[in-house]
């Protein structure tokens, strides 16, 4: 099972099965969670079986609770059925030219010096 990320085998499709996912992945129970979090254990359980769906700002607090990167927090609003809250802008967009431009130097100053 991946460590970062939903596992490649078997993808979890409803929201309350993704945050279960992501508690395990950061080691924490139900009880732990919930306390960090400020939410009852009860509650938090129902969520993961399916049997409350949680509201946007439960999934946002969980999300930030469990540190998911904001690309899985998008999956996990899309899985609760509420539009992604992240924007997710591709390298190659006009935008991100400077970017382009650091990783090609980065990459071309990690290629070995040729000796003649």
């Amino acid at each position: 099972m991946a460590t970062t990320g939903t596992p490649s085998r078997e993808k979890p499709r409803t929201v309350g099965r993704l945050i279960q996912h992501w508690r395990r992945i950061r080691k924490k129970s139900q009880l732990a969670l919930a306390l960090q979090a400020g939410v009852s254990a009860r509650h938090l359980g129902f969520v993961e079986i399916g049997r409350s769906n949680p509201s946007r700002e439960m999934i946002l607090l969980l999300a930030g609770v469990l540190d998911v990167p904001l690309r899985e927090r998008n999956a996990l609003m899309l899985a609760a059925g509420y539009a992604p809250v992240y924007r997710e802008t591709g390298l190659d967009a006009p935008e991100m030219e400077h970017a382009r431009k650091a990783v090609g130097l980065i990459l071309h100053h990690q290629e070995p010096t040729r000796r003649c």
